[in-house]
């Protein structure tokens, strides 16, 4: 099968491929600059995006906001040419200040998800930037794009598609995801992008749909763009690159990590998602994890009534301290058994 290049609005990606942003700083300007210059889109993770910087601690809100400037122009310098984004949680406090710095930063897209985007166009209005919510369901694109259509005249430029094979923060319940065979998840592919089409074609407008989750290699894609889809969106298989912003510990997790270590865990956020088992979970369950500083993430977490500080859990992941550390996952980190360049990964979708 032929893999056709993913048209976003006036934005044109050679392959069609979206590299999943992956916080907190598994997907920075390093690993977003190196998929944009092979011909994919590069998506940078605001989500604590400045951990690294001394003024984290006392002020991690404007930290952030300046490290997404930073970000985004050390990407521009790898890729110049490229295709550069970033994935901002709809759950991330003071969410609107994150858009207008993206915004402000010259992204070309923002990818936004964990609840539903309503103001993105508002936030974006006058600038060249292209929106594209992340969805689960039917439900969730009927809803946010009659908001956008009656509130704002505007329609999305990308619809993602997030099934429940993806890693990290999931748009499903608990429950669902202890029987992703039951989900019968490719009906609601179909039902979802049927919506989409039929609704870009009624407001003349060409709308890509990608499909997430459990994307790890070509055949994944086919299968995805069988189903009507456009392009992939694809993270797990980028975390064991060379060029991937996470530490070396990290990526090695993955590659040591066998199928059955791979579970659905209960973010203290309020949200179900999916890591690898170690003995941080252990500790959690047991509530033997004390608790830092609250470094304003998420705004459904209460830090008062958390098992454990997830910013925390995710710095000491991204950072190499493995045994006390929230290692987030698809379902097929597994796979992984080697270091890939992004280039070699790329090339295999050409």
């Amino acid at each position: 099968m032929e893999l056709k290049p993913l048209k976003i609005g006036d934005l044109v990606a050679k392959i069609p491929v979206v590299q999943g942003g992956m916080g907190v700083g598994v997907s920075l300007s390093g690993l977003a600059g190196a998929v944009a210059k092979e011909g994919g889109v590069g998506i940078i993770s605001t989500a604590q995006i400045g951990y690294k910087e001394e003024s984290f601690d006392t002020d991690p809100v404007g930290t952030n906001l300046k490290a997404i400037e930073t970000e985004v122009k050390k990407a521009r310098e790898i890729a110049p040419k490229g295709i550069i984004g970033v994935n901002i949680m709809v759950a991330t406090r003071q969410y609107e200040e994150y858009v207008k710095a993206a915004v402000k930063a010259g992204v070309d897209l923002i990818i936004s998800g964990a609840g539903l985007p309503m103001t993105l166009p508002e936030l974006t209005k006058g600038f060249q930037t292209k929106i594209a919510p992340i969805v689960s369901s039917l439900k969730s694109i009927q809803v946010i794009w009659k908001y956008w259509e009656k509130k704002y005249n505007v329609a999305p430029d990308m619809v993602v598609i997030e099934g429940p094979k993806a890693g990290g923060h999931l748009g499903f319940t608990y429950e669902q995801l202890q029987d992703i065979p039951g989900l019968s998840f490719e009906e609601e592919i179909k039902k979802i992008i049927a919506f989409v089409k039929e609704n870009a074609a009624r407001i003349g407008k060409e709308i890509s749909v990608v499909v997430a989750g459990g994307i790890y290699n070509r055949e994944d894609a086919e299968k995805a763009i069988e189903l009507g889809a456009d392009g992939v969106q694809m993270a797990t298989r980028f975390v064991t690159t060379y060029e991937c912003d996470a530490s070396m510990a990290y990526k090695q997790a993955y590659i040591d990590s066998k199928e059955e270590d791979i579970i659905i865990v209960k973010s203290p956020v309020g949200m179900p998602g999916r890591a690898i088992k170690n003995p941080f979970m252990d500790k959690a369950a047991l509530g033997q994890v004390p608790h830092g500083k609250c470094r304003m993430c998420i705004s459904t977490c209460k830090p008062m009534e958390t098992p454990y500080c997830i910013t925390e859990a995710l710095v000491n992941a991204v950072t190499g301290k493995i045994e006390d550390a929230l290692l987030f996952c698809g379902t097929n980190a597994y796979r992984a058994t080697r270091l890939e360049s992004v280039a070699d990964i790329m090339r295999e979708f050409q």
